[in-house]
């Protein structure tokens, strides 16, 4: 990291859930450590990202940026060991997967976890457990962390703040029903935190000083072509449900800004942070629509390393074409984007 003269800016992060398509939140990461112009003051994360967000705070804490550097490659290594057979023969630019290992995927989408998983294996579960100290991320995290999950009952988004981490809640936030049995919490069950929030905004927004909230998104605002086959339309309907929450939240931020825009009344609290509220997108656009529908299972070293590089490379880009916008003005029209 070089040596900086001027105090990093702060920015809270917003990452996106995706699986394996969350190595690119992993290089998104690593290039903003390694410059080091700036520093995060909240993450909100689902599924992958909030396995980003709580392994870049545990590097963080016991390692500075360097420790969180490698902590986020210690983890996504981890991740690559940890199904070598899901993986085997994965193609290591668009994440496909050979028909054998596509037609087991497929008895995924017929049978309960319990039928097809009925131990309720999760390569995860000791990963996380291995790799994160909860006990001192919930005493001295040194960041805000907030964890989406979907109560699988009510359908209601519930948020797990540092003060509550542990490897259950980041299991429930990343838990697809389709392969895993829900996650018990407090005798509730979770699952994946994408049906309520991918991911939350609103946190950020409400909970932490910095107005400068950066967004890491992995599903495009826009999908290349209309899906044909049945497989097709069964995984972009559970993107658009993935994502629908999240576009919501954005319209709303859009039409209250526009609002506080309009008044000629004396402003509040809320309306000032409203008008203060900065905006910044790194997304992997083009990349997601060139990737196979399987490819958010794959799990190989060389089509995770590959996201990890494309997500640098957009994360350099970004820095060296918007990082002057932090602390001025929006980089991103979320009114254009996402309306």
């Amino acid at each position: 990291m070089l040596f900086r003269l001027h105090k990093p800016r702060p920015v809270n992060l917003a990452l996106q859930g995706g699986g394996a398509h969350g190595a690119f939140t992993w290089g998104v990461l690593d290039a903003l450590l390694e410059d080091g112009r700036l520093e995060f003051e909240g993450i909100s994360g689902t599924s992958a990202g909030a396995m980003n967000a709580a392994v870049l705070a545990h590097g963080l804490l016991k390692g500075g940026r360097d420790g969180a550097r490698e902590a986020l490659e210690r983890f996504w290594r981890a991740v690559a060991g940890s199904a070598p057979i899901l993986s085997a023969g994965a193609d290591a630019e668009d994440g496909s997967l050979p028909p054998s290992i596509r037609i087991m995927l497929y008895w995924t989408q017929q049978l309960s976890p319990e039928q097809f998983n009925p131990f309720g294996l999760n390569p995860l579960r000791e990963i996380i457990a291995t790799q994160i100290d909860f006990e001192r991320l919930r005493a001295a995290s040194p960041l805000k962390l907030f964890i989406a999950a979907t109560n699988a009952n009510t359908g209601r988004l519930r948020l797990f703040r540092t003060s509550e981490l542990s490897a259950a809640c980041l299991l429930a936030s990343a838990c697809l029903p389709s392969l895993h049995h829900p996650i018990e919490i407090e005798g509730e069950p979770y699952w994946d935190g994408a049906f309520s929030a991918n991911p939350a905004v609103f946190p950020l927004f409400y909970e932490c000083v910095s107005a400068d909230i950066l967004l890491v998104l992995l599903s495009p605002p826009v999908h290349g072509t209309t899906p044909r086959t049945g497989e097709d339309i069964r995984r972009r309907a559970q993107e658009l449900a993935f994502k629908s929450t999240f576009l919501r939240e954005m319209r709303s931020f859009s039409h209250a800004r526009e609002f506080v825009g309009r008044s000629l009344m004396p402003l509040g609290r809320l309306e000032r942070r409203l008008r203060e509220l900065r905006m910044h997108l790194i997304a992997t656009d083009d990349l997601a629509n060139r990737l196979a529908v399987e490819s958010k299972l794959t799990t190989s070293l060389p089509f995770l390393e590959m996201l990890r590089d494309q997500g640098r490379s957009r994360a350099l880009e970004w820095l060296s074409r918007h990082f002057r916008a932090i602390g001025r003005h929006s980089s991103v029209d979320i009114a254009g984007l996402f309306h």
